[in-house]
């Protein structure tokens, strides 16, 4: 796949230097907000867009911004790599956008960064995932991300938890595994300390993991810190329950975060912790979440952490435009986005900025929580933000 991605964003630079790039927009038309989503294919994010859209039809519903309603148009890159560069020049040559808000997807920051920087059109993702996402100037995703959430769920193990042997195994794919390797050296960085045992081979959507479970066990291992899919992570705890290791703590990441995960897990070990990368949305009685939660229920959307993310980058760019002073286009959009002021909101530890950086991967605050043996249900495990530390 990673081929055929480079393959694909080669041969379309050429193409994307013949786009306008300008996004100059009409003062009294709509407002062409875009994302590139992963809405089918084997992996799907489709919560991320509605949510955001959620957001723009209520804008709009109260009257736009200065007058104009915001057209969001959200396209399907159906986990393909032409298809993912494909719709981004559609909606930011074809369409004119000013900006690309609430995009989820496996690939589709990879494919496209480059292109954005050519058209000079800034994009805050919903939802950020392959390492193209965090080190573009053009792109600043809202949620952490898989490598700082690495850094946070080690953090919690060894600083809160007090556990040692520390081991990871890694589910690697395309060219994830410096940026994974990066986020243990950060943690290392700030606690001095080293995993016990690390297997980067695990495979995606195994069938059976006994072999990498029994590996672990011999090497000494107490935890695990894992960056699995639902399904894998499912198994893995089986066939650790099924060799009868049920000592063994889980470190995972916010990707396992969901009620129907917590239903399908009996058997935990001693115990799944994940640094949730919003406020937990498993707390219903929570403040933090109450107009996400209500905007979510009224549109029939999930309640999940993608739903979480889209909110919060279309809520980050309505706060931002609405600031603007004069012709809302793309040149008038990136500016005020790069000299904005940061914006906190309770549903993260961290304030939301874009800016002029080269890179943007500022979100650095999860949420513990926990789901015990038993249990089936996700619980808090601190009563604020774990943050990783300014080096």
């Amino acid at each position: 796949m990673r081929s055929v991605a480079v393959a694909a964003a080669v041969t379309l630079v050429a193409a994307g230097c013949a786009d306008s790039g300008g996004g100059s927009g009409s003062g009294s038309g709509p407002i062409v907000v875009g994302s590139v989503n992963a809405l089918s294919g084997a992996a799907t994010f489709p919560e991320a867009s509605a949510a955001a859209k959620a957001v723009f039809d209520a804008a709009n519903a109260s009257g736009g911004v200065n007058g104009r309603q915001i057209q969001y148009k959200a396209l399907d890159d159906k986990g393909d790599p032409a298809a993912a560069a494909t719709a981004a020049r559609e909606v930011v040559g074809a369409d004119n956008a000013v900006a690309l808000v609430g995009s989820s997807s496996l690939i589709e920051c990879e494919i496209n960064n480059k292109y954005y920087e050519q058209q000079k059109i800034l994009s805050i993702s919903g939802i950020g995932v392959d390492p193209a996402c965090f080190n573009s100037p053009n792109i600043s995703p809202a949620n952490v991300g898989p490598y700082h959430d690495m850094t946070l769920t080690l953090l919690y193990g060894s600083e809160v938890l007090k556990l040692d042997n520390i081991c990871a195994l890694l589910e690697i794919a395309g060219n994830t595994l410096p940026s994974y390797q990066a986020a243990i050296d950060e943690w290392t960085k700030i606690t001095g300390k080293k995993l016990t045992y690390m297997d980067a081979t695990v495979p995606y959507g195994g069938s059976d993991y006994t072999s990498y479970i029994v590996k672990a066990r011999s090497a000494g291992c107490k935890s695990i810190t894992v960056n699995p899919v639902e399904p894998d992570s499912i198994g893995q705890l089986k066939a650790a329950a099924a060799q009868g290791w049920n000592d063994v703590t889980w470190l995972l990441l916010t990707s396992v975060y969901s009620e129907n995960y917590a239903k399908a897990v009996s058997n935990a070990g001693a115990g799944v912790y994940v640094p949730a990368e919003f406020y937990p949305f498993t707390d219903s009685a929570s403040s933090q979440n109450k107009e996400w939660r209500e905007l979510m229920t009224k549109n029939n959307i999930p309640l999940t952490s993608f739903s979480q993310g889209g909110y919060l980058a279309a809520k980050y760019f309505l706060q931002v435009i609405k600031g603007i002073s004069g012709e809302i286009n793309r040149e008038s959009v990136t500016k005020a986005l790069q000299e904005m002021q940061p914006i906190s909101d309770p549903m993260v530890g961290t304030p939301y900025v874009f800016g002029k950086g080269k890179t943007h991967h500022d979100n650095t605050a999860g949420w513990p929580i926990k789901l015990t043996t038993g249990s089936n249900k996700w619980e808090l495990a601190a009563d604020d933000w774990l943050r990783i530390p300014k080096s």
